[in-house]
């Protein structure tokens, strides 16, 4: 009898006399624990336990097709390959108790890219390919595991998160769903010659709040809804016999049946419409309405917005706070994603802005002066969450410094004013005072150029870290114009300025994801932040820094950060699969930050974006890590690309 078969004969006996205890363990872990008890029965009879030294190789690329699927029990496994341009083999992955590999390799019947060695004294559980193949064909939930891995893993703490939030507020409405499935009535509809008075007597009948005005091929060419009607009755202008057509509202807006709840509430917030025509191949099929949208829902989105808008003072404005709040909890009851949640939050922070630029206008007076308000930062990113602070600037047109100086001497009083106002409202004031209160950020737009300039001709430390400030910027009030030529111009010259790219990069990566060689979790050791770490600064930020480069050096416009690994995928600047890796570890960091967040809010304590590892789920943790990791894999391949 070989040694090999020795081992593989004690391994079978020391799982085969504790039976129990070795499913109790796989019980604790992902994809085990939701697998059917006799499917969890079959792996762990068909399993050996297998030990392995500190050092020792557990799989490596040149032993040929992978023979046996391992479940770490006890101890550490690292990954290590040699990647191009280095002649010592980096860890690229740690895998830790209760995970297992390489299921890649496994399921395409090849080699394993990886070696794969005990990183301390280990313990596994391996199951031969043979009975692997079995199990993947038994158990959907474990197959499903196979084909997606952490992905799958992504599913079921995003239904955690949702079930949470459904709890409290008693919902089973989800915001994926389909338009399809929200517009199952047929829509009313009417030829553009049919009267008004004949079209109302259509809605009434049908008891809705809009009929669609389709030409002969049934494509919309108009709507006319209550507000319109409300509209004409007060102006006494128009004649209920005349044709619906000179009085509906032309090219009313549409979305496909494949659209989902989730465009639909974006779309009608962003643009005050409370009907949304569903057309497919250009001919009409359904109407959603935002009542079919928020019935189920305690706070509704698209008249949040329209009282946002519509708010006579800014202390409305700042009790309406709590509504935002409120909505948070409740998208996430209706399945809303982290990144959607945070364009809704920056939607709504963006009608906020405009309507408190209003007010404060309306009281101080106009300055007969044309300027366009400015964010950056997350905001100019779309990525806000609750904890959000000001980061804005004012963009004016002046012939020369002298009319530059003159002109921000009169914009100045009502920019502190925005800026006091928007602190009642709950956006905290910039510490950093990047603020359009300050002189060095109302400026006209060859000021703006010349300080953009100043930015990319020399990289100092502070001028790289105003760069990850302000080249993220976007227009949330005033004409756009000059704005989008701006950014034009400093896309043009940052994707001609390989040197300033190299000097970017070097940026990026001075923010380490918080993973060490051997260890789980890099933390704090001392002082208040002992035994924390920032999930903003050391999880988000190398995400956003990396995409943020690539984006700029390509000539990329987007500033939203998943957006810029969208182009970057689609431009094959970065393959597909490390983009999705990115971009979702980035979506997981992003839920665990909001949800600490939404708990900081409930519970009156300050926002922070520092957490303990250690308070969360084993499912929380493992995913936070493989995320760290991805993070670490981007800025590997940053300097690698840019050879630093």
């Amino acid at each position: 009898m070989t040694k090999d078969i020795i081992f593989a004969e004690a391994g079978k006996t020391a799982v085969m006399q504790n039976v129990h205890g070795t499913m109790t363990f796989l019980l604790a872990y992902p994809p085990f624990n939701q697998m059917e008890t006799n499917h969890l029965a079959y792996l762990v009879e068909h399993c050996q336990l297998r030990f392995f030294a500190q050092g020792d190789s557990i799989i490596s690329p040149h032993q040929g097709r992978v023979e046996h699927f391992h479940i770490v029990k006890q101890g550490l496994v690292r990954g290590e390959r040699l990647l191009a341009g280095q002649e010592m083999p980096e860890t690229t992955f740690e895998i830790s108790v209760g995970e297992c590999f390489p299921l890649a390799a496994l399921i395409g019947e090849r080699e394993t890219r990886t070696e794969h060695l005990a990183g301390e004294d280990t313990f596994c559980l391996i199951l031969p390919r043979t009975e692997f193949v079995k199990l993947f064909g038994l158990s959907a939930c474990f197959r499903d595991f196979a084909l997606r891995g952490v992905s799958s893993l992504l599913d079921q703490v995003n239904q955690q998160a949702q079930m949470r939030a459904a709890e409290n507020l008693g919902a089973q409405y989800s915001l994926d769903t389909r338009l399809a499935e929200l517009a199952v009535r047929s829509p009313v509809s009417c030829d553009p010659h049919l009267s008004v008075r004949a079209a109302v007597r259509l809605m009434y009948e049908a008891s809705v709040g809009s009929i669609v005005i389709v030409d002969e091929r049934q494509k919309p060419v108009g709507i006319f809804t209550l507000r319109d009607l409300r509209r004409i009755i007060a102006t006494a202008d128009t004649d209920m016999d005349e044709a619906i057509g000179k009085v509906m509202t032309a090219s009313p807006f549409s979305l496909p049946s494949s659209a989902s709840a989730f465009d639909a509430a974006i779309a009608m917030t962003g643009q005050h419409i409370a009907h949304i025509c569903v057309v497919d191949r250009e001919r009409l099929v359904g109407v959603v309405s935002e009542r079919d949208l928020f019935s189920l829902q305690k706070v509704d989105l698209v008249h949040l917005a329209r009282t946002i808008r519509q708010a006579s003072r800014v202390s409305i404005l700042t009790s309406l706070r709590t509504d935002i709040r409120q909505l948070v909890e409740s998208m996430l009851a209706h399945g809303a994603s982290s990144t959607q949640i945070t364009h809704i939050i920056t939607l709504l922070n963006d009608h906020t802005v405009c309507r408190v630029i209003e007010l404060c206008m309306a009281e101080h007076g106009d300055v007969g002066i044309p300027f366009t308000w400015l964010c950056f930062g997350s905001e100019g990113r779309r990525e806000q969450t609750l904890h959000t602070d000001q980061d804005n600037g004012i963009l004016f047109e002046a012939e020369d410094a002298a009319h530059a100086a003159s002109i921000r001497a009169k914009l100045l009083p009502l920019a502190r004013k925005i800026n006091e106002a928007l602190a009642e409202c709950g956006f905290t004031l910039c510490k950093g005072n990047i603020m359009a209160s300050n002189p060095e950020l109302c400026l006209s737009q060859l000021e703006w150029e010349s300080r953009f300039n100043r930015f990319i001709r020399s990289a100092t430390p502070e001028n790289l870290l105003s760069s990850s400030i302000y080249f993220d910027f976007r227009v949330i009030w005033g004409e756009p114009t000059q704005a989008e030529k701006l950014f034009d111009c400093v896309l043009h010259k940052v994707s001609t300025n390989t040197l300033f790219q190299r000097m970017l990069a070097q940026n990026a990566l001075v923010l380490r994801p918080p993973i060490g060689r051997f260890r789980d979790f890099v933390v704090a050791r001392s002082g208040s932040e002992k035994d924390t770490l920032d999930l903003k600064r050391q999880g988000l930020m190398p995400f956003v820094d990396g995409a943020r480069l690539l984006a700029l050096s390509h000539g990329i416009a987007e500033c939203n950060t998943l957006e810029r690994f969208s182009r970057l995928k689609a431009q094959g600047v970065i393959e597909a699969k490390d983009a999705d890796a990115y971009e979702e570890a980035y979506h997981f960091i992003q839920l665990i930050r909001m949800q600490q967040h939404q708990r900081q809010d409930r519970e009156g304590r300050p926002f922070s974006n520092r957490i303990d590892p250690d308070n969360l789920n084993h499912l929380d943790r493992r995913i936070l890590r493989e995320s760290f990791r991805q993070a670490k894999r981007l800025q590997a391949s940053l300097a690698l690309r840019y050879q630093l």
